[in-house]
């Protein structure tokens, strides 16, 4: 199991916590830190099955200010990811195949 991470978001605390309290063995993944490529933000996009701009935070400044009533390709919005990482929802958990977005954590037993 692998949980893409940002330290200091709260709702990515709280699953990284959900995580931790139900005993699963995890890799943390601080995304920010270490960006993702756009191949591994394409995977992650399959794996939860949602579309990518599903999985961007709208309340990010670089959204509202660059991204905010463009009509863009799945291609770009991946760029998009890969260059601002904070764009990102968050956490994203990984189990195989699946991924979800764990907001709410429990949504981790969706791929458990």
């Amino acid at each position: 199991m692998k949980i893409y991470h940002n330290p200091r978001c709260k709702k990515s605390r709280a699953g990284l916590a959900y995580l931790e309290e139900k005993g699963f063995k995890f890799e943390i993944i601080d995304y920010i830190k270490n960006p993702l490529s756009e191949s591994e933000i394409g995977e992650l996009i399959q794996k939860t099955g949602l579309s990518a701009d599903q999985l961007i935070r709208k309340q990010e400044d670089f959204f509202k200010k660059e991204l905010k009533g463009k009509t863009l390709t799945h291609k770009e919005w991946v760029k998009a990811i890969a260059s601002e990482p904070k764009l990102l929802q968050r956490p994203i958990v990984v189990n195989g195949e699946k991924a979800v977005l764990a907001n709410p954590p429990e949504n981790i037993n969706n791929i458990i």
